[in-house]
């Protein structure tokens, strides 16, 4: 830090300079994100809102009741308008309150948690933080988890099962229904990660596509994360988790005695918690209504179908799965998935690898001419 402070016209040139190497959504090139650039009527209610601290939501009681109806309306989504819940930091933060619940609600002295080989790096760090073991199981040949074998490894230091709505890599959907017969069978909580899948299922539904019931619709679902910095195009940091009994909350709460707005008790991980984010996610649901995310989803759907169909035709590609939602897994006939991302990376192309495909995540800023473009440049390079 220098002793003088430089000139606001000389900070502004420095941070030019730095920024200049990042990648931009509007550019079209990164491909293999989940996050998008945020809607602009977000951004301008996240700045207003920036000093809003949910932490001490006495001072802010405003920001609180915005919150929860925020909440509501995603629970309506979720088919539970009367869930509770809180807008956290993102995904992970989401996946590891729920483990915590989970943990907290069984009292097991060695607590087990099962989990689809899919599932997120977030429940490792849960298990790491909380001293769970996980049970990883693996999946079929539709990249779905075994049913079968989760109701196997169930024992009596199993403190819940997790599902996936919309898997990091491919973007398929456990079979949440069976997942929970067999929680409501044997007593046991249910979490199902539904950060990416949570704001496009729904809509998907909507627009008449065959969706499978995933949501709080499902008895035997305790818990479901949905992050609204994904396809709900709010500003980074806005994750969401949601319960389906206010009670499994106290579980985990704290009370705060010293707080400027009176005692409080915190329920989330955080002390401190952005009130921004939660009044942007408020904002924009408001202001995009159903009908607006319909829109959101049908584009993005539209040009996932135009990726897919042109592989189809392709003589050096192929699709690992078809999609189940704007997540496409891709593969060449003759390079591994790291030597295909390699050389598209080259090309300026923002894209992820796995062990098996090249991974393409179809978000808003994604334009049609991006695709024929990338898809151009996949087939010279495959």
């Amino acid at each position: 830090m220098n002793y003088e402070g430089l000139s606001k016209s000389d900070v502004l040139r420095l941070l030019k300079e730095y920024l200049k190497e990042d990648f931009t959504y509007d550019s079209g090139r990164i491909l293999g994100s989940m996050c998008t650039s945020p809607h602009a009527f977000a951004r301008r209610i996240f700045i207003k809102a920036i000093d809003k601290n949910l932490g001490d939501a006495g001072l802010f009681p405003g920001a609180m009741k915005l919150e929860q109806e925020a909440i509501s309306m995603i629970g309506s989504l979720l088919s539970k308008p009367d869930t509770s819940g809180y807008i956290v930091s993102g995904g992970t933060e989401a996946n590891l309150m729920a483990m915590w619940v989970a943990r907290n609600l069984a009292e097991k002295d060695r607590p087990e948690v099962i989990v689809p080989e899919s599932a997120h790096f977030s429940f490792d760090k849960a298990a790491n933080l909380l001293g769970l073991k996980l049970v990883k199981i693996g999946l079929n040949e539709n990249y779905q988890v075994r049913t079968k074998a989760v109701e196997r490894a169930i024992n009596k230091n199993t403190v819940a099962i997790v599902g996936i709505a919309g898997s990091t890599e491919l973007g398929v959907v456990d079979p949440i229904s069976e997942l929970s017969e067999i929680a409501l069978n044997n007593g046991i909580y249910l979490h199902v990660d539904a950060s990416f899948g949570g704001f496009v299922l729904p809509f998907m539904k909507d627009l008449g596509y065959n969706v499978p019931d995933f949501d709080f619709s499902l008895k035997g679902v305790c818990s479901i994360t949905i992050d609204p910095h994904k396809m709900g195009l709010a500003p980074i940091p806005a994750g969401g988790i949601l319960f389906r009994d206010k009670e499994y909350i106290k579980s985990v709460s704290i009370k705060v005695p010293y707080l400027s707005g009176g005692e409080q008790t915190q329920g989330t991980i955080l002390g401190t918690r952005s009130g921004a984010s939660a009044i942007a996610v408020w904002a924009l649901l408001k202001y995009m209504g159903r009908k607006g995310y319909q829109r959101v989803v049908k584009r993005c759907m539209d040009l996932t179908n135009v990726i897919v169909k042109r592989v189809k035709r392709s003589k050096k590609i192929y699709l690992i799965t078809n999609p189940t939602m704007n997540i496409v897994g891709l593969s060449s006939y003759s390079l591994d998935p790291k030597q295909l991302a390699d050389r598209l990376r080259k090309r300026g192309w923002a894209i992820s690898a796995t062990r098996t495909h090249i991974r393409l995540v179809i978000m808003p800023h994604v334009k049609r001419k991006h695709i024929i473009e990338f898809l151009s440049d996949l087939e010279e390079l495959a």
